[in-house]
């Protein structure tokens, strides 16, 4: 066992640059997880790069920095890559200067207009599905028409469903799921756990793989990601996960820690 736990001490020794989920790890429920604004302030106080990543695609990373002040957490909105920020960089590359037909809110909408993107409900290059509280059966029937006349079909996320203090909502992959079902045709999804995702955050901070760390609450979309992109990976149990979900899956993090507090020095 002491020899396991000084293998775990001597790769995270190596990490010089960290990627960690923003709910599950550094808040719950709007308030900051304890140790989390410590671990931030010693990453920037050290000078070591990090990013926060979300699924959510509803907020700009303006938007997000100031969720999290309020909860206690100092992360400037450069510290923030949101699956709109990662879809938009990746259309990005596709096709610069192109065009989409968007079904979702600020957080998307603001990324690809800051890409170069037109927005169209003419003959678009894609169709972007993102999160958005405010569904429309009129633009969901647009996107399945322009989807059937020829756009790509491009998506923020898979997640099906999200928190709400009443419940469970209809999420990003519910409307996918539908949109699918009309037009037989799958999304591509560039949010988690697409490592693709992974990948464009390592290129906006210029990390490498074999040097940074994935800090997440969840097996199906952090740390499969994570594994998949090559990185460190490490899974807390502040989140949607325990010990009873971790056993359902055929793969492990590369360590499993009660909190971000126990990365602290």
């Amino acid at each position: 066992m002491s020899e396991f736990l000084e293998e775990i001490s001597t790769a995270r020794a190596h990490i010089e640059c960290w990627l960690t989920d923003m709910d599950g790890v550094l808040v719950r429920e709007d308030r900051a997880i304890p140790g989390a604004a410590e671990l931030i302030a010693h990453w920037a106080d050290t000078g070591q790069p990090y990013l926060v990543l979300t699924n959510n695609s509803i907020f700009t990373a303006r938007d997000l920095s100031a969720r999290l002040a309020a909860s206690g957490l100092n992360v400037p909105e450069e510290r923030i890559w949101t699956s709109a920020l990662a879809t938009a960089a990746f259309l990005h590359q596709q096709k610069p200067g192109g065009s989409a037909f968007v079904i979702g809110e600020a957080g998307i909408l603001t990324a690809l207009h800051d890409a170069g993107f037109v927005m169209t409900e003419t003959d678009p290059d894609f169709v972007v599905v993102g999160e958005t509280r405010n569904y429309s059966f009129e633009a969901i029937t647009k996107a399945i028409r322009l989807i059937n006349a020829g756009s790509r079909f491009i998506s923020t996320n898979p997640d099906a469903t999200g928190p709400s203090p009443e419940g469970p909502l209809p999420a990003t992959g519910a409307i996918n799921a539908l949109i699918t079902k009309a037009t037989g045709k799958q999304p591509y999804i560039v949010g988690k756990p697409n490592p693709m995702m992974f990948r464009s955050a390592l290129n906006k901070i210029g990390a490498h793989s074999h040097n940074t760390a994935m800090i997440g609450d969840r097996m199906d979309t952090d740390v499969v990601a994570g594994m998949e992109a090559g990185l460190h990976t490490i899974l807390v149990l502040t989140g949607i996960s325990d010990p009873a979900e971790i056993e359902k899956f055929p793969f492990r993090p590369d360590e499993i820690l009660g909190s971000v507090a126990d990365l602290l020095p």
